[in-house]
């Protein structure tokens, strides 16, 4: 049995895909297997796949998104660990070694992530310091922006157990939602080492094409206040984000004339409010 299982998601991505597996078998850990869930592209993947057949699991499904991809990934999964690697992502030949040697010393822990290189249309950038990753207990830093990447964990299988697998029905921002189920309740540790290359810029980033993301953010937090997870000091920690997020939508809404739309999420935090 693998020790490790490393999921690939992959939808229209073939120029990139051949540079992502080449960096999973680049891995000076070995003991792990390769899933590759093709979400329905229509390009030449199945080509690029057909050259390790013999080396990773590929399974194709209709085009249902992301979560999807991933959820059934897990679902595949062997291993006592899971690992997502976006395909337009690249790992460095160490990352799966130094997480598990995390996880050897703290056995206890359920999920770490690692620093990463930001690379966009090819140039090197740094991160701001906002966007800089916490380690611990982090979901008020969570509730604010997504500091966790998917391409940077490791996590133990049965984290999805305990917090639910991704939500299908999000058509962007599904990992800002698993994360902040997977941070109200567990630390998140970091290793200071940049071992992931997160490639952006491209046309076809789903952030790109898909509009108002606060909107999902705003229906993921809106879970967290009714899934009776929180705790007090989190629960208003919730609602302060909930009214800044629906009030920077709003706004936008009431500017673009979706006068319907503005006033409903400006009034949306007050469902929420507790006395």
């Amino acid at each position: 049995m693998p020790k490790v299982s490393i999921i690939i998601p992959t939808y229209n991505r073939a120029q990139f895909l051949k540079e992502a597996i080449e960096s999973v078998f680049n891995q000076t850990y070995q003991n792990y297997e390769l899933i590759v869930v093709d979400d329905g592209s229509e390009d030449n993947t199945k080509q690029i796949i057909a050259r390790y057949k013999d080396r990773l699991t590929y399974t194709d499904i209709p085009h249902q998104g992301v979560s999807k991809a991933r959820n059934t990934g897990v679902n595949l999964a062997k291993g006592e660990f899971i690992c997502f690697l976006d395909s337009d992502d690249l790992w460095l030949p160490k990352k799966l070694e130094f997480q598990m040697a995390f996880f050897d010393s703290h056995p206890d822990a359920l999920i770490c992530q690692t620093e990463e290189i930001w690379v966009r249309n090819g140039i090197r950038v740094n991160p701001k310091k906002h966007c800089l990753k916490p380690s611990g207990m982090m979901f008020a830093q969570s509730l604010r922006r997504c500091l966790i990447s998917p391409s940077a964990v490791m996590m133990h299988r049965r984290l999805f157990d305990l917090v639910g697998l991704f939500d299908e029905s999000f058509l962007a921002c599904e990992d800002y939602d698993l994360w902040l189920r997977v941070t109200a309740r567990y630390p998140v540790y970091l290793l200071s080492l940049p071992l992931v290359i997160k490639r952006g810029g491209h046309s076809d980033q789903l952030s790109r094409k898909v509009e108002a993301l606060d909107k999902w953010r705003i229906k993921a937090i809106e879970k967290m206040l009714v899934s009776g997870a929180l705790t007090p000091k989190q629960y208003a920690l919730a609602i302060k984000e909930l009214r800044y997020k629906c009030e920077i939508y709003a706004k936008g809404c009431l500017k673009r004339g979706k006068i319907k739309e503005g006033l409903y999420y400006l009034n949306l935090p007050n469902n929420y409010a507790r006395e």
